[in-house]
């Protein structure tokens, strides 16, 4: 139970974050004409955000085809083959909890696993597990909720996606105050900004990060000692014994 109050502690913004706009997809799925029992189907075998949200638009107006959804998919969240890279070999070691931990790998949980120092006295894998798992229910929660209000009560939904920025926000200057070097973040911020003003908000993004990598590939041999040192990467005494209680 100590990786789980740990976990459960570490989680707690997501939380905030997650209740918020898992009930705002509720809602909207509900007002599509979806009950409850879909939000819970979707959320706990799609998991994808922001996806989810465009889903609703796809099952409210149709759609063409299967390969049309899945083209759709692969654009919406592009931005998840950057970020499981950094996660590749700390999730091999994870045994059976491998495939739901790359399943899991929402934007917040990702923020959270890069940041998180998780004591030498707890099993840094069962901890990881635990993250991600609370964060996914943290969402089915939030959009099982919001389907059963929005059927009996009105709501307004103007302003509710917000918190997710908020979130956001609070995450990034939380790890800028603890990133030992801030080179890594000032680079994903330039090419943030320059791509917004080229091609706007909608599709500011994969270009970003993918100068974003580009850049810090080049720049790898000398972010390695700071900005690796500050990651996610886990003592070995505490993987391996993470390791066989996962398995």
């Amino acid at each position: 139970m100590a990786e789980f109050r740990f976990a459960l502690r570490q989680t707690v913004p997501v939380l905030c974050g997650y209740l918020f706009l898992g009930l705002a997809f509720g809602l909207l799925l509900q007002q599509a004409g979806y009950a409850w029992p879909w939000a819970l189907l979707i959320s706990g075998i799609v998991y994808a955000g922001s996806m989810q949200f465009v889903l609703v638009g796809m099952l409210g107006g149709g759609f063409a085809s299967l390969l049309s959804v899945a083209l759709t998919t692969l654009s919406v969240n592009s931005r998840h083959l950057f970020y499981g890279l950094s996660f590749l070999d700390t999730f091999k070691q994870m045994g059976r909890a491998e495939p739901y931990m790359i399943f899991s790998l929402t934007d917040e949980t990702y923020s959270l696993l890069c940041g998180v120092e998780i004591p030498k006295t707890l099993k840094a894998n069962r901890v990881r597990l635990w993250m991600s798992a609370l964060d996914h229910g943290y969402w089915i929660i939030g959009s099982v909720a919001g389907a059963a209000l929005g059927s009996v009560l009105p709501f307004d939904l103007t302003g509710i996606d917000f918190a997710m920025t908020a979130l956001f926000v609070v995450i990034f200057l939380d790890q800028w105050r603890a990133a030992k070097s801030h080179l890594p973040a000032g680079i994903g911020l330039v090419f943030a900004l320059i791509w917004l003003v080229i091609l706007g908000p909608d599709r500011f993004l994969l270009p970003a990060l993918v100068c974003t990598v580009l850049a810090l590939t080049a720049c790898r041999g000398k972010l390695e000692p700071s900005a690796m040192a500050a990651g996610a990467e886990p003592s070995a005494e505490t993987d391996a014994a993470g390791q066989e209680e996962v398995r």
